[in-house]
């Protein structure tokens, strides 16, 4: 069968469209589930993994399969299997268990660890790739009404986590009624957390570089959150004008916002951060004026990332219940589609597209 492949090698790293055996559950766990793949979408992570700047082959391979926003269907599994059938469609997590507490009680997106093992990005193969085999225990079912959208659960997964954990930390305060949020951000990550703010009855603005005309400002405004150009509505002293936020979620990429937010937040507010962001951006911040806000406004900021299945399933949740309610709109962030592995160099060189691209995928199989 075929696979899309990195073989890493720093700055030289190259990729290709390999044929390897078609996995079974001969020689399987008990537990295990063969998935056919149908569609696998892709991200900035996988642009930085297929240029060589991170991630490592499993061992005794010197490549790394590619991808780990799965959506797929099961054909066959093992003889203990007891969550999913043949036919149903299901989506993978991506981190794998290491060595820490953590990952012995089955939270390893908490991991202590230093090494990640996740797939499709390090030590461990991931999803670009025509059949997986995957234990039970890291598949999340996706009704057959949300279909291909289920290829967005990875990336809501975090949005997902970043949401639950800002009202796990605020159970403390006993009452928290969060009204209102802003969304730093207006790309998949950014869309998604809008989705979901609004789902919880927020009243949401989103801020964003792109001034209108722009989908992404319409596809936000669709769902009764509102758009702001920040070129024409900044988001320093925003809160002036529209209330203070209870959250604000940050997914730009560009970590100097994170500072910025602070003072945008909230006495008793969450400001979640979902950037992996690399460089050396340095800014100037008011340390003590920040330090005093949050000691005193008892506000706290907390990182998202990695996902655990309970956060894939309330995605599931969110997107069938956004479906309800706005019919149609997830399927509208499925932009650019690119069938058939064989084509797997334009997955990149659109999600570099420009303007229109949301959500790129490839269409693996029907």
């Amino acid at each position: 069968m075929k696979a899309v492949a990195v073989f890493p090698n720093g700055g030289n790293s190259r990729s290709s469209l390999i044929e390897i055996d078609k996995p079974t559950l001969d020689e399987a766990g008990p537990r295990d589930v063969l998935v056919r793949v149908l569609a696998v979408g892709v991200d900035g992570t996988d642009k930085e993994i297929l240029a060589g700047e991170y991630g490592s082959p499993p061992p005794g391979f010197d490549y790394l399969i590619t991808g780990h926003e799965s959506f797929g269907v099961v054909e066959a599994v093992g003889p203990d299997v007891a969550r999913v059938k043949p036919g149903d469609f299901v989506v993978a997590t991506v981190r794998r268990p290491g060595t820490s507490v953590y990952d012995v009680i089955g939270a390893q997106d908490f991991t202590l660890d230093n090494v990640y093992f996740e797939r499709g990005i390090n030590l461990r193969h991931g999803y670009l790739t025509e059949y997986y085999v995957e234990d039970e225990e890291y598949l999340t079912i996706v009704p057959p009404g949300l279909g291909t959208v289920g290829v967005l659960l990875e990336p809501c997964s975090v949005v997902q986590k970043g949401i639950a954990q800002a009202y796990e930390i605020q159970r403390r305060l006993k009452v928290w009624r969060p009204r209102r949020a802003a969304v730093l951000g207006a790309g998949t990550v950014g869309l998604l957390a809008t989705l979901a703010l609004r789902l919880r009855g927020l009243q949401v603005h989103t801020f964003a570089t792109n001034p209108r005309p722009y989908v992404n400002a319409d596809l936000i405004e669709e769902i009764g959150a509102s758009y702001h150009a920040v070129g024409e509505r900044p988001f320093a002293g925003s809160a002036d004008e529209f209330g203070a936020y209870d959250i604000i979620f940050e997914a730009t990429g560009y970590a100097p916002l994170a500072f910025e937010a602070m003072g945008e937040l909230n006495k008793n507010g969450v400001l979640i951060l979902s950037s992996v962001t690399g460089g050396k951006h340095t800014i100037e911040i008011d340390a003590d004026k920040l330090n005093l806000e949050f000691v005193l406004g008892n506000k706290v900021m907390v990182g998202t990332v990695n996902a655990s299945r309970e956060n894939f399933e309330t995605g599931v949740s969110d997107f069938a219940r956004a479906e309800l309610t706005w019919p149609g709109w997830l399927k509208k962030l499925l932009t650019h589609p690119v069938p058939g592995l064989e084509r797997y160099e334009e997955l990149i060189s659109t999600l570099t597209g420009g303007q229109g691209v949301i959500k790129v995928y490839c269409e693996v199989s029907a």
